[in-house]
């Protein structure tokens, strides 16, 4: 991967400030949307959804422990696989019990679903050394009424919000995958008395956050090394004032 050019400190000053100037617009763009996403409605969940949880059955109220909000992270793992989604697998690996107590103190409770059965979560959940509630959705509708499992037989193609129609529109063939198939998201509810609510989904790139490591990538000169992301390549004046790290 090319590096960054070499600079003088001064230059470097100069272009860090122009850089700081955007960061302050992000961090009040991303202010404002987190109150945008604060203020969508919310819709009563009504469906008794039944899961398979490491201490019986349990119902969606359940999940939330006793706690005011509840944040599912639906992790990717089909029936008939014997080990979960990698990519998955590395988010989660890097939630230490650190996060999820500072979520409980903001009265938040964090759970895994996957359509799997429990013995393969718990299997895979004790080979992690993983410590999260984990719980089987495979007698319920939950992952297709939330849009993780796809399977146009049981309900109509659509993935982070976009139907079939709107991904073949943008030359994807993402539906042409062998259904049902599994797929990653995050959503959030909040319990009012007795009643549940969900407040918030996402989906695709929106999930890059779980664990953080990209996020730390990012503020490093070379990224998350992954060839969509911008560089792609730096100018050929940069290459050649690189200095010679193998000498």
């Amino acid at each position: 991967m090319p590096l960054p050019r070499i600079g003088t400190r001064d230059e470097w000053l100069a272009a860090r400030e122009e850089l700081l100037a955007a960061e302050k617009a992000l961090t009040k763009a991303r202010d404002a949307l987190n109150t945008q996403r604060r203020n969508l409605p919310m819709v009563e969940v009504e469906k008794d959804y039944l899961f398979d949880g490491p201490n019986g059955p349990a119902r969606l109220i359940d999940l939330f422990d006793g706690r005011r909000q509840l944040i599912v992270y639906h992790f990717m793992f089909d029936p008939s696989w014997d080990e979960g989604c990698p990519s998955c697998t590395a988010g989660t690996d890097e939630l230490s019990p650190g996060f999820v107590r500072h979520l409980h103190v903001r009265d938040t409770s964090y759970v895994l679903v996957s359509r799997a059965p429990l013995a393969k979560l718990e299997r895979y959940k004790a080979a992690k050394g993983w410590d999260l509630p984990w719980y089987s959705s495979l007698r319920t509708d939950f992952n297709y009424d939330f849009g993780v499992t796809i399977d146009e037989s049981v309900t109509p193609g659509r993935y982070n919000f976009r139907s079939r129609a709107e991904f073949e529109a943008m030359g994807s063939d993402f539906f042409d995958a062998e259904q049902p198939f599994e797929m990653p998201g995050r959503s959030c509810f909040l319990r009012v008395d007795n009643r549940v609510f969900h407040t918030y989904s996402q989906y695709a790139r929106g999930l890059e956050s779980t664990g953080g490591s990209y996020y730390f990538l990012d503020l490093t000169a070379l990224g998350r090394q992954e060839e969509w992301e911008e560089p792609k390549g730096r100018s050929e004046s940069a290459r050649s004032a690189r200095p010679d790290f193998a000498s």
